[in-house]
């Protein structure tokens, strides 16, 4: 019996927006039946919105089988983790005059919309503790990914001590439990991204081979992605907000028959994009799915959808719907 939100959907998600909503939501739910896998992307801030709440329970109830976002993605969820409590939501933000943004930034407040994030009980005390581990992967010449040196320290409880908020919240939390594959192009575009870079011109980290890199990303991608999609089992995509979480990771379909000449890998199987980007001239994340067809990504008869309107809305309403609340 589906729950009362589902119900709420199915009751009044009638039309326009709403009804792309319930649509993709129902494919989504189709596509999983059938047997396929979903890769979701995560752009924008949808950590410090707290996507984790849902997010981490379709990690955990199996609904989602990769996940491709940024690092500031990566990064937020932990920094929530954390310092939870030390936040400061300002409702009003549309109403901050320059001199005021100066006084958040005096206090060390870094501000995302209406959400700053502490400096120094977040993004200090994660850095605290992860430099240690890049240190010594440098000095013993190990490599590893960004997720995975985090993956590290959530599952070895190095954090465990400081969790501000329900652990079950976190999607990082649930990701790393479930070793669930992530796909971080950019990283270096964050803010562990840059005290990464920063140690290594120091040299307290001796090595910056210790961080595996965006092409890496791509080619593991092009390997978890041929040995995941099959005919019978296609692989969905996704898009929460536009840009790099999401341009990275659908490009691994032409990589794979225009570049590696491996015409028998199955297309995206499903596509669904939340994003309240305008359609215009040469806007990749206002794209039409459509587009995307003649990219070699999506076929002609691709269950498709676009949703235009904020993901902070919509994102959690369709995982409810996927989840049965």
């Amino acid at each position: 019996m589906p729950g009362p939100v589902s119900q709420f959907i199915d009751r009044h998600f009638l039309h326009f927006n709403a009804a792309s909503l319930k649509d993709a939501a129902d494919a989504y739910t189709a596509h999983l039946a059938g047997g396929g896998k979903m890769l979701v992307t995560l752009g924008g801030a949808m950590s410090t919105a707290e996507l984790g709440i849902s997010l981490a329970e379709m990690i955990r109830a199996d609904k989602v089988h990769a996940i491709s976002c940024t690092g500031a993605n990566l990064e937020e969820d932990l920094f929530n983790l954390v310092a939870h409590e030390h936040y400061v939501r300002i409702p009003r933000y549309r109403d901050l005059t320059p001199a005021d943004e100066q006084a958040l930034l005096e206090r060390h407040l870094n501000r995302v919309t209406d959400t700053c994030i502490p400096e120094f009980e977040a993004m200090r005390r994660i850095e605290h503790v992860i430099i240690e581990r890049w240190m010594v992967a440098a000095r013993e010449g190990r490599r590893q990914f960004p997720h995975e040196y985090m993956y590290d320290i959530l599952l070895d409880g190095s954090l465990a001590s400081s969790y501000q908020i329900d652990p079950k919240h976190s999607w990082m939390l649930a990701a790393a439990e479930r070793r669930l594959p992530i796909f971080v192009p950019g990283w270096e575009d964050s803010t562990l991204g840059n005290v990464f870079a920063a140690r290594c011109l120091e040299g307290r980290v001796a090595q910056p081979s210790a961080m595996k890199t965006g092409i890496e990303y791509m080619m593991e991608l092009t390997r978890w992605y041929t040995a995941t999609a099959t005919e019978a089992s296609t692989i969905g995509f996704f898009q929460i907000a536009g840009g790099i979480a999401g341009d990275f990771p659908i490009c691994v379909v032409p990589l794979l028959h225009q570049d590696l000449r491996r015409e028998d890998v199955p297309l995206w199987g499903y596509f669904c994009q939340i994003s309240d980007s305008t359609t215009s001239y040469g806007s990749y994340s206002g794209a039409t799915p459509s587009e995307k067809i003649t990219w070699g990504k999506l076929a002609v008869d691709t269950p498709s959808f676009i949703i235009e309107s904020d993901a902070t809305i919509v994102a959690p309403l369709i995982f409810a719907k996927i989840l049965g609340w």
